[in-house]
């Protein structure tokens, strides 16, 4: 009889993980100054990151959103630039590795790199920090090939609120609001992780086209601030959009998230950031740990999580965003990207179908995409540019 995971992994080889969000070019930020001869991707890393291409290949990735990620006090103009940078890093790897990543720009792109058996690879902007308030410079990483924008990370920006900050402007702003009509006019995904729950109901009232969330899970089965509220999975199907499961252990282990609190005032007070992953803070993180027993999740964790989702949103409105390489813990048996077949696998002795797994996978979000495509052509077709500013709607 064929094992789950034999099945898992004959179902991801005809339609392989769209993965929502990866800090890989971060972490090659961070680790080595995107010098990305030192962390060749081609050999294993699995000394310094959670992504290599055999690992990709053993996961059944099939597609990836390489996050485009900067920091929150990075801000301004700065900002701006680290973006480049980070968009930079991405393209550099699709050139040094041609016959593994095929660059994507559209949902057609990403059916022909599955054909090509090659990994699409797209790139999503992590934080409305990243256009510092100009609706040109959002165009301008269209044009670079951006596909999805999330609105805030951890901290509020002037114009929407984020999920773990003090409420600021109550949601989204005039201009944010702006922000969301404009990503819809030219094509560009707004994603809803990171955001305040105000802020995912205000985008939602306003936005004419799908939105994503490329790395959250569900709030009812963990009760934090990064999850998604049921009233709000209830509106994807009539929005078109999906929620893709994230693996963080502090989002989707109840029992996890005191833990992480008091791991994440140790680093501050040993001088790093909470969420610095290179050696040294690891060398802290790893010594609390030591002292501090960290709450393990596994695999059915976040299968967990993935039945609420399904229960409440539909099976057509549900992916996977792991976050890999933008965490210091994974869970058990979802080590790396080459984790995939194992959750499949339990989804499948969950009684999941073939059919629901590969929506799940694959087609959900090449169709979120293409249908963000579609939207752009309309009203490209019957709206210019905005050239709103924040101080015009905001005041």
């Amino acid at each position: 009889m064929t094992s789950h995971l034999d099945q898992a992994r004959e179902l991801l080889a005809e339609f392989p993980v769209v993965d929502g969000h990866n800090d890989l070019p971060w972490a090659l930020r961070e680790q080595v100054r995107y010098d990305i001869g030192q962390r060749d991707i081609a050999t294993d890393q699995s000394a310094h990151l959670h992504t290599d291409l055999a690992r990709l290949r053993a996961g059944g990735v099939g597609a990836q959103f390489w996050s485009v990620y900067v920091r929150t006090d990075l801000a301004g103009d700065e900002a701006v630039s680290a973006t480049l940078e980070q968009i930079d890093c991405v393209q550099q790897l699709i050139t040094r590795y041609p016959a593994d990543l095929r660059r994507a720009l559209t949902a057609a792109d990403m059916e022909a790199a599955r054909d090509e058996g090659r990994i699409a690879s797209l790139m999503g902007a992590e934080g409305g920090h990243s256009i510092n308030n100009s609706l040109a410079t959002l165009r301008a990483l269209y044009a670079l090939g951006v596909r999805y924008m999330t609105l805030t990370h951890n901290d509020n920006i002037a114009w929407a609120d984020s999920a773990t900050d003090k409420p600021g402007v109550g949601g989204l702003s005039p201009f944010g609001r702006e922000v969301v009509r404009e990503m819809n006019r030219i094509g560009m995904l707004v994603d809803l992780s990171h955001v305040a729950a105000s802020t995912m109901r205000d985008a939602l009232d306003t936005s004419t086209a799908p939105v994503i969330f490329s790395h959250s899970s569900a709030r009812a089965v963990c009760d934090h601030p990064r999850n998604i509220p049921d009233d709000v999975l209830e509106r994807l199907p009539g929005n078109g959009g999906v929620a893709m499961v994230t693996f963080v252990p502090k989002f989707v282990l109840q029992a996890a998230v005191d833990w992480t609190a008091a791991a994440d005032e140790n680093m501050r007070a040993h001088g790093f950031h909470p969420l610095d992953t290179t050696p040294e803070a690891m060398k802290i993180h790893r010594a609390f740990e030591e002292t501090n027993p960290r709450p393990i999740a596994t695999t059915a964790t976040v299968a967990d999580h993935l039945d609420h989702m399904r229960e409440v949103a539909g099976i057509n409105h549900i992916g996977i965003g792991g976050d890999y390489d933008g965490t210091a813990f994974t869970p058990d048996g979802l080590n790396d990207v080459s984790g995939y077949p194992n959750l499949i696998a339990e989804l499948l002795s969950r009684g999941w179908s073939r059919e629901d797994l590969s929506k799940l996978t694959w087609q959900n979000a090449v169709r979120v995409l293409s249908a963000a495509e579609d939207v752009a052509r309309d009203l490209g077709a019957r709206q210019s540019p905005s050239n709103a500013t924040r101080s015009d709607l905001d005041g």
